[in-house]
């Protein structure tokens, strides 16, 4: 592998790491102001890198009146949702909005809980890094386009990280705990990225389909965690201008860069 794909794989880690470090300078929980417009400019970056990044690729993967163009992102965005629909039922865990939907689940304390979610959470970002570095390698995506994927799933992975390890810190948890969740967190991403693109290396044939799996699995982390932890109890402008911000950012890197 070269250091540009080895990169790409692992600074989302880096993201989160960084935010998770937060921890030592923060001396209280984030702002719920502030969390809110984070969570909305996650929600942008990931928006928008689920399209360009993502469901771009796999519609220009076939020609002009070819059915598979509309037919392949329609059933592997469906796929991702189904996937992402299946791991919140069976996993126990708390939304990032504070709700504990579903099923009876095994009694877990609430911190794990949290920790579950915010990995699950993880997973789908992972995924969308894997599938992108299989289609560069390809060839149907070029470097820059791979790795301002990577860089915009970082940045939002900040405020992820300290919204991990703050809380945990603030139950009574050692900074340096709360550190080493928070970091352990966002682990199951370069894990899930070598599983997509083991899978999608070895089948080519599947690239378009796990592209576009991988932006319905994201767009099921937006609608279903990021929005609402930004719009609940009031200041949901604030969310919506994180929003505004983070998905310009990221579509001016895709059209540049990409």
């Amino acid at each position: 592998m070269s250091f540009i794909v080895i990169l790409s794989l692992f600074i989302p880690l880096v993201g989160t790491a960084l935010g998770s470090a937060m921890v030592f300078f923060l001396k209280k929980e984030l702002n719920p102001k502030i969390q809110k417009a984070l969570m909305g400019f996650a929600s942008g970056v990931m928006i928008a890198a689920a399209f360009w990044s993502l469901l771009s690729p796999a519609i220009e993967s076939y020609g002009e009146g070819d059915f598979r163009k509309w037919f392949v992102p329609a059933i592997g965005f469906l796929l991702g949702v189904g996937f992402m629909l299946l791991l919140d039922y069976l996993i126990p865990h708390i939304h990032l909005h504070g709700s504990e939907e579903g099923v009876k689940r095994p009694k877990l304390s609430r911190t794990f809980k949290f920790f579950l979610a915010v990995t699950l959470h993880n997973i789908p970002e992972g995924l969308a890094v894997g599938v992108v570095v299989a289609g560069m390698m390809n060839g149907n995506i070029n470097e820059q386009a791979m790795l301002v994927l990577a860089i915009g799933i970082a940045i939002q992975n900040l405020p992820e990280g300290m919204i991990v390890s703050l809380p945990l810190k603030e139950e009574g948890m050692s900074k340096w705990k709360a550190f080493g969740l928070g970091t352990l967190s966002g682990v199951v991403e370069p894990i899930a990225s070598l599983i997509a693109l083991g899978l999608t290396s070895l089948i080519v044939v599947i690239l378009p389909y796990t592209l576009a799996f991988a932006a319905g699995v994201m767009v099921y982390v937006v609608v279903e965690e990021l929005i609402p932890e930004a719009s609940q109890d009031g200041h949901s402008n604030l969310g919506t201008i994180g929003f505004t911000v983070g998905f310009i950012i990221m579509m001016i890197l895709e059209i540049l860069l990409g």
